[in-house]
């Protein structure tokens, strides 16, 4: 039982959280930083899998929160790599850039003003992720935190062949009008019921917009006392239960969504 990483190592709160999920027998977990591009920007994300199997295996896509690839979503890499899924860490922003505070905020807000370029900047890595010889092209999700969960609903709306799209404490966005139609993929939204940045009418009037599209299969759950970044370790706004049964949940719908 080893693990292999070619990537730096994360901070001592993602390396105990990371403990949590144990390391099947025999099973060898490589990192690596990988270099991919859309329309010509050059992006850098992250793979975590287990190079001893054999055979393809169903794949996640996971899109960061507002700071952009970093160890959130490296260490959920590696945590879906250790349950058998390649994972695939996405860089929506462009290699090298990692921002914080106000500039993070400045950067997500591009996109917010620009959901089609959003939305492609995901189906680029969705497309690595296809295209990569250890993966079943037929089972892939989409995951994604704050800001990526936000890119992981937008993206369902491109009717792309997800088996399932699950937001993590992201902001809902309605249309009007509604493209709630084209979604193909499987919804699970996980928020925060102490979130300001997703209140009760933004869920609601995200319902309403998926109650109008019957054959979309989609739930949502609200954790009690988790405000927005609930799964963000190290941060105040961290809360373990939280953490703990949203990716309780998360491992259950990859299981069904799979099967």
């Amino acid at each position: 039982m080893t693990i292999e990483s070619h990537s730096p190592s994360l901070s001592p709160v993602h390396e105990a959280l990371l403990a949590q999920v144990p390391v099947r027998e025999h099973t060898f977990i490589e990192t690596e930083d990988v270099l991919y591009e859309h329309e010509g920007l050059e992006l850098e994300g992250y793979l975590a899998r287990d190079s001893q199997a054999d055979d393809r295996r169903p794949a996640v896509l996971i899109l960061h929160d507002w700071t952009g690839v970093g160890d959130n979503v490296r260490m959920r890499a590696q945590m879906l790599a250790r349950l058998g899924y390649v994972a695939f860490a996405a860089d929506l922003y462009g290699a090298g850039v990692r921002p914080t505070g106000d500039a993070a905020s400045a950067e997500a807000g591009k996109f917010y003003r620009d959901l089609p370029l959003l939305r492609s900047r995901v189906g680029a890595g969705f497309t690595y992720l296809l295209q990569h010889a250890a993966v079943d092209p037929a089972r892939l999700a989409v995951i994604g935190y704050c800001f990526g969960g936000t890119a992981a609903l937008e993206f369902a709306r491109t009717g792309a062949p997800a088996r399932g799209v699950v937001s993590f404490h992201g902001g809902l966005v309605t249309h009007d009008p509604s493209d709630a139609g084209a979604i193909a993929a499987s919804l699970m939204i996980l928020t925060g019921a102490s979130d300001p940045v997703v209140p009760d009418e933004a869920i609601a009037a995200f319902k309403d917009e998926l109650r109008a599209a019957p054959h979309v299969d989609w739930q949502v759950t609200s954790y009690s006392g988790a405000p927005h970044a609930f799964t963000i370790p190290g941060s105040d706004r961290y809360r373990p239960v939280a953490d703990a049964r949203s990716w309780r949940a998360l491992v259950c719908f990859l299981d069904e969504v799979f099967a």
